[in-house]
């Protein structure tokens, strides 16, 4: 049931019982079941006519219990996030590790505080030096605020247009932000050791079908999947185009 609320909580449209059952490796029977189980704890957890079930906006469990491995995976994210991501996260991380810690058991709250996995620092990039743009980036991205951004390419070159900030990743040596330029009407992965500038607009944007930022994954997984099929080379395997970006 905790799994079942796991896989709902990670879900912001209705899912059927069936695709539930067939994550969780159960019955659509033993679906219906717990989820009437669940919402008669309180859970909520509502099902819509012909669409399947969603839950509610705002629901917390109470404590946490975490498998070693998804307690491990949480730890090394975090001490990922302190060593590549500072200055700008690495607070945040340290923060969500204590908050994580307050709610686990005794045992597991040890693990917390003295792991047994650390991350060591990039070879790259200990900070990216663009703590103000990535401020300004982040904050356009969370209000979906249309950003003046100045650009300059690999070769030098100088470029201006208005975009769309949608998303960031984090690669060995540089941070990429995925944008929808509004003059080339495509997406691009721009690197923020290399934008000059960036001046709001005052305009804002909303999201759209084919112009958000998991599009923009998917469609570079789909290119790179092509890639891979076509090509058995150590190249074709690195990672999505945006990688080769961040390589140069």
């Amino acid at each position: 049931m905790f799994r079942l609320l796991d896989f709902m909580r990670l879900r912001s449209t209705p899912v059927t019982a069936a695709s539930l059952a067939v994550d969780l490796r159960v019955s659509v029977r033993s679906i219906y079941r717990d989820i009437a189980d669940l919402q008669a704890m309180g859970a909520p957890i509502r099902g819509e006519g012909g669409l399947g079930y969603v839950m509610e906006k705002g629901y917390f469990l109470p404590s946490l219990r975490f498998e070693s491995d998804e307690l491990d995976a949480l730890i090394l994210g975090l001490k990922l996030v302190s060593e590549r991501a500072g200055p700008v996260l690495d607070g945040a991380a340290e923060r969500a590790a204590a908050k994580i810690s307050s709610g686990l058991g005794d045992a597991q709250k040890d693990n917390m505080i003295e792991p047994a996995l650390e991350a060591g620092p990039s070879r790259h990039m200990n900070s990216d030096g663009n703590s103000s743009t990535f401020a300004t980036l982040r904050r356009a991205i969370a209000c979906k605020e249309i950003l003046t951004v100045g650009y300059r390419n690999s070769e030098g070159r100088p470029s201006t247009r208005e975009a769309r900030p949608l998303g960031l990743t984090l690669f060995e040596n540089a941070w990429l932000v995925t944008i929808w330029c509004e003059t080339a009407q495509d997406f691009r992965h721009l690197r923020l050791d290399r934008i000059t500038f960036t001046t709001s607009t005052g305009k804002r944007f909303r999201a759209e079908k084919g112009k958000r930022f998991k599009d923009a994954v998917e469609l570079e997984r789909s290119n790179l999947s092509v890639k891979c099929s076509a090509v058995d080379a150590p190249s074709a395997r690195i990672g999505w185009q945006a990688a080769e970006t961040a390589r140069r």
